[in-house]
């Protein structure tokens, strides 16, 4: 009897425990399954090619060559719940710092499109937050995909702090550091940079190519040290003056001579800046002239020409004549003395302190734009001397705007950066060799 009743319990105690089991069973399966990320592809133009280009972001690997203006498409397992779905739940970054990006859902489709092209060159992290949830409630795992842009890194220059102004022509004329608004363009075609990257220099016809920047004359007035970087390359196809001959390149002009100008002579065989000066009693301009066979204080040059390169005509030209070449200038305020590269190899260089006795350049403060209408306009123009506005050499052969056969560049324009700071020759082997191709 007492046996019975113990089988009994023990009966009793099982089906409870089944019951209770199949009971747990049954609450699992009746919430909403997990979202998943089924599909995430970036569709933009090959750097490269200039084709519409496609890339698998969802793969086993990091994906690579990812084109800078990519507009990216994530799929996910099912309908997505939109208001789970910002720009905080889904990010783009790179090295920690975001990426500016807008966010629209639509069903099952989440499209990033960010604000501006992505930077080239670069590995960056895509990160879907746990937050995103399906319509039906089904929670997402946060994912993270990695890829790599198409294209040359961004370069840390050196001096960055003292950066005041950056133009990539990247396929337009802005300033990347936003000190100023977008250029007026006229007659101007971004074309395949010295890396073959496609849409990433800019050029200029030698006719009537031109993109002017309002209020430039503060990317002098407001410095004392100063420094100026680009790349070059001239087309001397068909580069001809009135009377069919080769003619020369005004590179780019803020002003002319009143405050800053860069010219490529007719033969290639030297180029000059033009810079404008002050001191205490007055302002002035100064030639940073550097012909083929350079001379400097110790040959037969002028006094206070303290280094010049001595480079016969032949190699001059191959310089400058249609290849790319990287060119600074920069002036070192304290010890006033201008110094002028080639390819991060210092050129020339001239010293005010040994100027003559007595002489007011002796004394000089650092650079200045002293510009005045009519002449002039504060406008920085590349592609030639000065802006379409002022007047100055309007009727000279050489040097008025309207002129077809004057000497507007003819040739690409790259990586355009001014410094409020002076480079040593270190910094500008560096920066020579980190941008070179």
């Amino acid at each position: 009897m007492i046996r019975t009743s113990l089988w009994s319990i023990l009966l009793v105690a099982a089906s409870m425990l089944i019951f209770i089991s199949c009971g747990s069973d049954d609450d699992s399966s009746s919430g909403p399954d997990g979202v998943s990320l089924t599909s995430l592809m970036a569709s933009g133009t090959s750097l490269s090619t200039g084709a519409d280009t496609t890339v698998d972001l969802n793969g086993a690997t990091s994906a690579t060559d990812v084109p800078p203006n990519s507009e990216i498409t994530a799929e996910f397992s099912k309908e997505v719940n939109a208001s789970s779905v910002s720009t905080s739940s889904v990010t783009i970054s790179a090295g920690g710092n975001a990426v500016d990006i807008q966010v629209t859902t639509s069903g099952s489709t989440v499209i990033i499109t960010p604000t501006g092209e992505l930077p080239r060159g670069t590995d960056l992290t895509i990160t879907f937050a746990g937050s995103i949830t399906a319509a039906d409630g089904g929670a997402l795992a946060e994912t993270t995909r990695s890829f790599r842009t198409d294209g040359r890194a961004v370069v840390t220059p050196p001096l960055a702090g003292d950066q005041h102004a950056y133009w990539k022509f990247d396929g337009n004329a802005s300033d990347a550091m936003g000190t100023y608004a977008d250029g007026t363009e006229v007659a101007v075609d971004y074309q395949t940079d010295r890396f073959g990257a496609q849409s990433s220099c800019a050029y200029f016809d030698g006719d009537a190519s031109i993109i002017e920047v309002a209020d430039a004359g503060k990317m002098m007035d407001d410095a004392t040290d100063f420094t100026i970087s680009f790349w070059v390359k001239t087309n001397s196809d068909g580069h001809v003056n009135e009377n069919g001959d080769p003619t020369g390149h005004f590179v780019f002009g803020l002003g002319a001579f009143y405050g800053i100008q860069y010219e490529i002579f007719s033969s290639y065989h030297g180029s000059k800046f033009a810079i404008s000066y002050e001191n205490d009693s007055m302002n002035f301009s100064e030639d940073m002239w550097f012909p083929a066979n350079a001379t400097d204080n110790t040959n037969g040059g002028w006094q206070g020409w303290d280094f010049a390169k001595s480079i016969d005509e032949t190699a001059m030209e191959g310089i400058l004549k249609d290849k790319w070449v990287h060119v600074i200038y920069s002036y070192n305020a304290t010890e006033r003395k201008g110094s002028m590269y080639f390819n991060g190899e210092l050129m020339k260089s001239f010293d005010f302190d040994l100027w003559p006795d007595g002489d007011p350049k002796r004394s000089t403060i650092g650079v200045d734009y002293r510009g005045a209408e009519p002449d002039v306009v504060n406008e920085l123009a590349f592609g030639f001397v000065q802006s379409r506005a002022g007047t100055l050499w309007d009727t000279e052969p050489w040097g008025g705007y309207d002129i077809t056969t004057s000497q507007h560049f003819k040739g690409w324009l790259d990586d355009f950066r001014v410094f409020h700071g002076t480079y040593s020759d270190a910094d500008a082997s560096t920066l020579y060799n980190a941008e070179k191709p």
